[in-house]
């Protein structure tokens, strides 16, 4: 299949060892060839993920200005980048899913007619690469070998996203030998474009496993292997071959005797995630044995293993995570992976060549180069970093990383937690009943909007599973497929709500989160392998207030049962709230969510 591409011929120069490494399989070379035909760069670059070809292609993104090196004593290895104003955040009024029916997309996502959606892009990538090089971008999604990885090649004229690929991804001739001869791999077209957001389309063909993106350089527009692949297109392949793809963390809990809980953990972007994935306990809990490692802090794929078991594994090789309240404090994992090996997009700029951003220090810096280029001083009306600036960094660089990260059997997942950034109405945690009242509460999942996306901010938005913008597919058949894998387990994972975010009548948040959540997170363990308490309430399992340990946190009982207070008013308003999702669904609601719905009303 040509993808929508008139098969024609151009002369182009090549580069890169890696194009002998295709040389093999045909279907990537024609398809190269096809898409170069249509884009007509200048040169192409085969990349082969090789520690002295990053460093080649860095070095030419500072001579052209794509790249700043920063401090190499302070941050070696680290590059800043400086995105077009445009162009910071998902664009998911933009992004499309293109299946041959409406229904295939479903009311939740934005649908174009393949055939139409082809000719539109290519009447943008025609000559779009001209003056530029395609950088051929060969990647494995997943552990080589395990059952779930995928291959797939990304061609850009993003000098920016091949190196970034190289971090997020198993960038080089890794992809060519999983691979082999099969024509079963990702199509991924890429291009700037001219940045232009009236020229802006993210496209996915799921039943031509192909995405075609123009006119960002966004990383969740841009870096294909990412949300597009990982979650969109996985997804789909997930729903056809009884797998899931999902945007969650993966953890790994050890106790103090040796024996590790693995928890994958739902949060919308901006709610924590990358916290919760390189929680450090507090002293006590160090002390006493409780370690916490990270599998993967955005992306889970799951399926079932012969035993009947949920397993999981981390698609990608790296992290992407937001920068603004990441600090020593907050995230000291993360603050000692960043420190060398990474790419910094949007953060502020610092006279000695290091970089700042808002709630990195206490302390203000005195002046800094903003985000934008322009100069920033305390006082000046601007932020110095971007609300949703980024940085990409390997996860070898992660202090906890965990033993299993690499392991293509995957782990087995005991609990799934869902959870968003509520400042009224949901408690701090409890438990759902049972796998059905589980995908419930995470179908009616909602969460205050941050600047990950464009749009609103602080207004509630119905978030299922966290997958509203990833799910690939239709909204009904995706549930439908989250009911149907409980017949697949003869144990499976207990599901679980949390909510660090509550604030009280003042605005101040009730719990203080961070750390700290490994209190509530023992709770969650403990529940797993029946050794704590629960009370029944309307929502589900709840701990009692003895149940949580508050030694050295400066609350009291009260304090806890406030902010696990279940008040039935605004449930009930809750309840309201999320009929903006169910009319969208109107229909197609499965009568699973209608029937756990009706129980809670009774339970109320």
């Amino acid at each position: 299949m040509s993808q929508g591409l008139d098969v024609a011929r151009t002369r182009v120069a090549h580069k890169g060892s890696a194009a002998s490494g295709a040389g093999a399989n045909e279907s990537v070379r024609r398809w190269v060839e096809e898409c170069a035909a249509l884009c007509k760069p200048d040169t192409i670059h085969w990349c082969d993920g090789s520690i002295e070809e990053r460093d080649v292609l860095l070095d030419q993104g500072v001579r052209d200005g794509i790249f700043i090196r920063l401090n190499q004593e302070k941050l070696p290895g680290c590059y800043l980048h400086r995105s077009n104003q445009n162009d910071v955040a998902r664009s998911e009024h933009l992004t499309f899913i293109c299946s041959p029916r409406e229904d295939g997309a479903g009311p939740t996502n934005n649908w174009m007619e393949p055939k139409a959606a082809y000719a539109k892009l290519r009447g943008l990538f025609a000559d779009s690469m001209g003056g530029r090089t395609m950088y051929v971008v060969p990647f494995v999604m997943g552990p080589v070998g395990s059952p779930l990885a995928k291959v797939g090649v990304e061609l850009t004229d993003s000098l920016y996203v091949a190196v970034n690929m190289g971090i997020m991804t198993r960038m080089g001739g890794i992809a060519w030998e999983q691979l082999g001869d099969s024509e079963e791999f990702t199509r991924c077209l890429h291009s700037v474009g001219d940045c232009n957001p009236d020229r802006r389309y993210i496209c996915h063909f799921p039943q031509d496993n192909t995405i075609w993106s123009f006119g960002s350089g966004y990383g969740g527009n841009a870096l294909l292997g990412k949300k597009c692949l990982a979650l969109r297109i996985a997804s789909y392949l997930g729903q056809q071959q009884g797998w899931m793809a999902e945007h969650m963390l993966l953890m790994g809990v050890q106790d103090p005797k040796g024996h590790k809980t693995y928890v994958a953990a739902a949060f919308p972007s901006a709610c924590g995630k990358t916290n919760f994935a390189m929680l450090v306990p507090p002293q006590k809990y160090q002390k006493d044995g409780w370690k916490i490692t990270t599998i993967g802090d955005d992306i889970v794929w799951m399926w079932v293993d012969e035993t009947g078991r949920l397993r999981g594994i981390n698609p990608e090789s790296g992290y992407f995570g937001v920068v603004p309240g990441t600090n020593w404090e907050t995230n000291p994992n993360a603050m000692h992976s960043i420190s060398r090996d990474t790419i910094y997009t949007n953060v502020g700029l610092l006279p000695d060549g290091d970089v700042w951003w808002e709630d990195k220090t206490k302390e203000l810096p005195k002046e800094c180069i903003g985000w934008t280029g322009q100069a920033w001083h305390p006082g000046c009306g601007r932020k110095a970093a971007h609300p949703n600036a980024r940085f990409t960094t390997p996860m070898a660089n992660n202090p906890v990383l965990d033993g299993a990260v690499h392991d293509s059997a995957g782990v087995l997942v005991s609990a799934i937690i869902f959870g968003g950034r509520r400042s009224r109405t949901i408690p701090l945690v409890y438990q759902a009943f049972n796998w059905v009242h589980g995908v419930y509460v995470g179908a009616t999942l909602g969460s205050e909007t941050t600047a990950a996306a464009t749009g609103q901010i602080g207004v509630v938005r119905r978030d299922p599973m966290a997958m509203l913008p990833f799910i690939g597919y239709n909204i009904r058949d995706y549930l439908i497929h989250w009911c149907r894998m409980r017949k697949k387990m003869k144990d499976c994972p207990r599901v679980f709500s949390v909510n660090w975010f509550r604030k009280n009548d003042q605005g101040q948040f009730m719990w203080p989160g961070y750390g700290e959540n490994m209190r509530v997170l023992k709770w969650i363990i403990d529940r797993c392998h029946g050794q704590a308490y629960g009370v029944e309430s309307p929502l589900g399992w709840m701990p009692r207030t003895e149940d949580i340990e508050l030694d050295g946190l400066g609350l009291s009982r009260q304090d806890l049962e406030a902010v696990q207070a279940i008040n039935p008013p605004d449930i009930k308003a809750e309840l309201m709230s999320q009929e903006e999702l169910f009319l969208k669904m109107a229909a197609d609601l499965p009568k699973e969510m209608i029937f756990e719905r009706e129980l809670l009303v009774s339970r109320l």
